[in-house]
């Protein structure tokens, strides 16, 4: 029913000046805020680029190693080697203890002149002995050898460091025998104290067996949550407390999950008068793991809870009336519809456990690691904290290192991001 008119009110005139003007006035402010917003996003795109532009300026160098042609007279050395024993386990020891090392520093002085033991890295040695284990015939011979050079030699090459330095690297690329290639080595080598021997495959690895651990135990445990509070469980006052408690969780900063995980899994426990040591080894992928989802678990149960609560009611209403049971229900037809929702909230998750350090660090995830880790039990380190420790470093080499390895963070990051999108548009309903 309509109100009558009100015969006191003239009707509105829109070509008044007054109203033109607050007419004008309206259209300024939307679009002030159009052009706010997309300053906004401009703001963020500038910053993006900025960053990657920084650090792929700054890291691809870590990508290219530079070598140097040494040339050893393995005959005139005459290493005191066994060649049988260069084919079995123990050819590593039998070259150290035979003093390979002090060969290729010699041979390098001998060549280069004084002092152009320093123009090789201390690495060099390791690969002269992969050479003589590939071909022990060298032993009897003079060779050529590409080995890697010192750290100063190819940013001397670009005009940068000491004048002395400089001129070595100046001397050696006028002889031909400085090259520049792609650095295999750092994606398949660990921590070294040698900014040219280090690679990142360990922390990798570690990531990877970190990251596995965290997404099977936070993600059912997470999404079986979120369907029992929101399907099953009574509205009282114990669910109130246990959601309020949830969402306090996602909001704690992760160096007290880092001091949880210390406390439970890596604790000295105590019953009945007996101590006991920790439960689970240090510094290992599973303890990480474990930490990391307890850190993300509550981010996914708020995800996957909102996710079930936005499929509509009559999806369960309509799988009742055809005698669907309610465990049928949700795992039927709530549960897929929700799914896109809940790998949102995952990935989210997942996104910030690789990128965290301080409740790695708390756990013991910073040891010097030379071997990547063969299993979940065994020592390890991961990217975020391998990063961290590289940036520590005084050596000028690790800076390069540092950049590159925050390229393969982003590309591992980039990578785990793209499946979980993907899974998320495959199950994505358009209703």
């Amino acid at each position: 029913m309509t109100s009558p008119a009100r015969p006191d009110r003239a009707p509105t005139d829109w070509n008044a000046q007054a109203m033109q003007r607050r007419i004008a006035k309206r259209y300024a402010a939307e679009r002030r805020f159009k052009l706010f917003g997309l300053a906004a996003v401009v703001l963020s795109a500038a910053f993006l680029a900025f960053l990657l532009t920084t650090m792929v300026s700054q890291g691809w160098r870590g990508f290219v190693r530079t070598d140097v042609a040494l040339t050893i007279d393995f005959k005139a050395a005459a290493l005191p080697v066994d060649r049988a024993v260069l084919r079995t386990p123990g050819a590593d020891l039998a070259l150290a203890s035979a003093e390979l090392e002090n060969t290729v520093r010699g041979a390098a002085a001998t060549q280069f002149g004084a002092g152009g033991e320093e123009a090789i890295s201390d690495y060099a040695w390791l690969k002269v002995r992969e050479a003589i284990k590939r071909d022990p015939s060298i032993l009897d011979r003079k060779v050529s050898i590409q080995v890697p050079a010192a750290t100063g030699i190819g940013p001397a090459l670009r005009g940068e460091g000491d004048a002395e330095t400089r001129a070595m690297a100046a001397r050696l690329d006028k002889a031909g025998l400085v090259t520049s290639g792609f650095n295999s080595d750092f994606l398949r080598m660990s921590d070294s104290t040698d900014p040219v021997a280090v690679g990142i495959w360990g922390a990798l690895k570690g990531s990877l067996l970190t990251m596995a651990i965290t997404f099977l135990i936070a993600f059912p445990v997470g999404v079986l949550s979120a369907i029992y509070l929101e399907e099953y469980a009574p509205r009282n006052r114990w669910t109130d407390l246990i959601e309020v408690s949830i969402n306090n969780l996602a909001a704690v900063p992760s160096i007290i999950f880092g001091l949880l995980g210390l406390a439970v899994f890596l604790g000295t426990w105590e019953i009945m008068g007996v101590r006991f040591g920790p439960i689970m080894p240090r510094s290992a992928a599973l303890v990480g793991g474990l930490t990391l989802a307890l850190m993300i678990m509550p981010v996914i149960v708020i995800a996957s809870r909102n996710a079930i609560k936005s499929v509509p009611p009559s999806i369960r209403d309509a799988a009742l009336g055809v005698g669907a049971s309610p465990i049928q229900v949700v795992f039927h037809h709530v549960l897929p519809l929700g799914m896109p929702g809940i790998l949102t909230g995952t990935i989210i998750g997942m996104a910030r456990a690789l990128g965290e350090t301080a409740p790695l660090l708390l756990i013991g995830m910073r040891a010097f690691i030379v071997q990547p880790p063969g299993g979940f039990t065994d020592p390890a380190t991961v990217l975020p904290v391998q990063i961290f420790l590289w940036s520590d470093e005084v050596s000028r080499g690790f800076v390069e290192k540092t950049s590159a390895a925050i390229l393969v963070l982003l590309a591992f990051l980039l990578a785990m991001n793209s499946v979980a999108i993907y899974l998320r548009n495959r199950f994505e309903t358009r209703w």
